[in-house]
């Protein structure tokens, strides 16, 4: 009786012991930065979780009525960045979503880029990444001097940190108010008013976010000027970025920001 007793005490000592390491793993994985969910993707609707899109570089959510991308959230890594597929510039109808979506056509004359939410460019390390990155699932009809221009520096801002900090979270896309810029070609496309953009690193000190939000139009400033806090520009979009980070760290990172993690002044 008693060996069985001892025996009995060492099992719950045990599992005891098992129980304090799973929660300490846990906490590190939270406050350390090894947090297993995908950060970049924001919280959505189990509707707008139909329209869930999930390619080898990105993932998207597809607002059908305006034939826009409501949102598209990719990781970056420095790997990628230094991929060396060619850029294909072959836009094409997304075959993987069987809804309404724009075409090349609409596009055509029509006075407004086709404007890619993620990047060719941050897309370069596979020949898929490179083809699925084309699809108008990805595509918003946009300003063409703000697609070559300061959207394009923004773009090239987020493969500078890749490289810094090895890997960046980016969740970007289009705004579009209750007063709409119009729509192009007959599948009446949505010109959005603004896109939007956030970021998300992981730093020696921890986690640093910063937004951005460019109107859809002619213009040239220094990047800073766009500058926002992801609160800011949760409150203009409706989305919750980053849903993934503990509740406080969340809270803090979103908060604020400083513009010497990302390199500008």
């Amino acid at each position: 009786m008693k060996k069985r007793t001892s025996t009995r005490l060492v099992e719950i000592l045990l599992l005891i012991v098992i129980c304090a390491i799973l929660q300490w793993c846990k906490t590190t994985s939270q406050t350390g930065g090894q947090i297993q969910d995908k950060l970049e993707i924001p919280a959505y609707t189990p509707a707008s979780y139909k329209k869930h899109l999930v390619y080898q570089g990105y993932e998207a959510v597809q607002n059908e009525k305006m034939r826009i991308p409501e949102w598209v959230a990719y990781e970056l890594t420095d790997q990628e960045v230094s991929g060396t597929n060619e850029r294909s510039n072959h836009f094409r109808i997304d075959p993987n979503f069987k809804g309404a979506q724009a075409d090349d056509n609409d596009y055509r004359n029509s006075g407004w880029d086709r404007g890619h939410m993620a990047p060719a460019a941050d897309m370069k390390l596979t020949e898929q990444m490179m083809h699925e990155s084309f699809y108008f699932t990805n595509i918003c009809p946009q300003n063409h001097n703000l697609n070559s221009g300061d959207w394009k520096a923004l773009e090239e801002l987020v493969r500078d940190c890749a490289n810094r900090y090895s890997r960046i979270y980016v969740t970007c896309g289009p705004i579009v108010t209750d007063k709409p810029l119009g729509t192009i070609g007959a599948n009446q496309v949505t010109i959005p008013n603004a896109f939007y953009k956030v970021l998300l690193v992981q730093t020696a000190f921890g986690y640093e976010s910063i937004g951005f939000i460019m109107e859809n139009k002619a213009g040239h400033k220094p990047l800073s000027t766009y500058a926002l806090t992801v609160n800011e520009v949760e409150s203009r979009t409706g989305l919750d970025f980053f849903p993934a980070l503990p509740d406080d760290i969340e809270s803090r990172t979103e908060s604020t920001y400083s513009l010497s993690v990302w390199g500008l002044k």
